[in-house]
Parts: C-alpha cells; sequence; structure tokens
C-alpha cells in the first residue's frame, strides 16, 4: 500500500502548479510541457494512486520493473515511457508495450525496434539521448555527432519508428548555471538538427528532473521527468 505519509495527489497537484509557473515566467503554454512521473521502483500502487487523481503519462527505468506494472495495470488512457538505457537484446519488449523511448543512442538499437514493431501496433516515438557535457559516466551520443546519427536514421525509414527529438540526463552536482548551460546547449542542438535536417516533427526536448526541471522548462523543455517530488523517495533497486 502508498505511504500515507506521502502525498502523492497533492505532490502531482504542486508539481503542476511549478509548471504553470515556470511556463508563464517564461512565456510559453504549459499545455506544451507532459509531466512524466517517473515510477521506476515504486511499487503498483503508486502508479493507481496518481492515475485516481487524473494522471496517465509514467516513465520506467528497466524493463522488469515495468513488465510489472504493465502486467498489472490495463487502461488505455496510460502513456508508458521508456526512459533508461536499454540494451539491444531486449528492444523487442519495448514496441507495443511503450509509447516513448527517451534513449536512442545506436542504429543497431533502432533497427532491433524497428524489427520488433509490427502493423498493428502504434509508431514507437524515439527521441536520440544526447550525452550533452560529455560526461564519461553518462550515456548517450556525443553532441557533435547527433545531427549525423538522425540524418542516418531518417535515412533508413526504419518502420515503426519515429524520431520525435533529444533528450539529455544533466551532470551529476552541477551549479544551476552548468544545468542551465547544458539545456540550451540541447535546445540549440534540437534547433540546429530540425533546421538541417528540414523535420519539423523532431520538436521534443525531454530535459529536466525533481530538482531542476524550471530552469529546462525557461529553456524549451517540452518533457520533465521527475519521481521523488511525486512519490517520494526511490527505494533501492530490486534485486
Amino acid at each position: 500500500m502508498p505511504d500515507p505519509l506521502i502525498d502523492i495527489s497533492g505532490n502531482l497537484e504542486r508539481i503542476h502548479a511549478r509548471i504553470n509557473k515556470a511556463a508563464t515566467a517564461a512565456g510559453r503554454d504549459p499545455e506544451g510541457i507532459r509531466l512524466i512521473a517517473v515510477s521506476k521502483y515504486m511499487p503498483v500502487e503508486y502508479v493507481r494512486q496518481a492515475m485516481q487523481s487524473g494522471h496517465y503519462i509514467f516513465g520506467e527505468n528497466t524493463l522488469q520493473d515495468a513488465t510489472v506494472k504493465l502486467e498489472a495495470i490495463s487502461d488505455a488512457r496510460l502513456e508508458w515511457h521508456f526512459i533508461g538505457h536499454l540494451q539491444s537484446n531486449k528492444a523487442k519488449l519495448v514496441p507495443g508495450n511503450f509509447h516513448w523511448l527517451h534513449t536512442l543512442d545506436s542504429i543497431k538499437l533502432a533497427r532491433k525496434l524497428s524489427d520488433a514493431w509490427n502493423d498493428s501496433q502504434l509508431p514507437l516515438q524515439v527521441l536520440l539521448q544526447v550525452n550533452i557535457a560529455n560526461d564519461p559516466r553518462k550515456y548517450g551520443l556525443p553532441p557533435k555527432s547527433a545531427i549525423q546519427f538522425a540524418a542516418d536514421l531518417l535515412r533508413l525509414e526504419l518502420p515503426g519508428i519515429r524520431l520525435r527529438g533529444l533528450m539529455t540526463i544533466g551532470r551529476e552536482r552541477a551549479t544551476a548555471v552548468e544545468r542551465r548551460d547544458d539545456f540550451i546547449a540541447l535546445r540549440q542542438l534540437r534547433d540546429e538538427m530540425a533546421a538541417r535536417l528540414d523535420v519539423d516533427r523532431c520538436s521534443e526536448l525531454s530535459m529536466g528532473m525533481s530538482d531542476d526541471f524550471e530552469i529546462a522548462i525557461a529553456e524549451g523543455a517540452t518533457m520533465v521527468r521527475v519521481g521523488s517530488s511525486i512519490f517520494g523517495p526511490r527505494p533501492e533497486k530490486p534485486a
């Protein structure tokens, strides 16, 4: 059962208020920002409680943990985002189960995803993960190669794969200025990619988490990934 001390409904309300305030301050429409409730390692009951509050967009980091929730909850309003690193040998589990993948970083993985897709399923919306700060501890494409990667991907015209934009994970222990610089750099890369490849559909920017999503919104985020500020401290990774 959900911890009675964690007010998931109230937390969601507060996060939406902060999103609205940040968007308004940036001259943006709050409706253009998707809140992804990061439910990784959280019990199924936490997801259900968020749904009871009217929230249906969730992010998962591991297929093992996500499978439990996917099997336990069936609701056509749900929108599942896979936001963790994905090995190509597990790609077959994503199409048909997830609507979005935020962490595409290899052509091999893109091919595996396409091969696993069939035309009875919705196309998988994908974001390229960019290691915008060139952090050796992070996954993702180097910024200097992201546009060429996108061009190669689009040229393949893989069935069931729709390139929609870019994602990054902020560097650890960064200052507010460093985080803002990273978000600006990702936005500029997205804009350059869209202009050079003539693809206006590549407009999404997944960036910003619990402690910096307002900065991300100010710099153009269209998706923010918030976990602990909604569900409370994350439990330890299951064995």
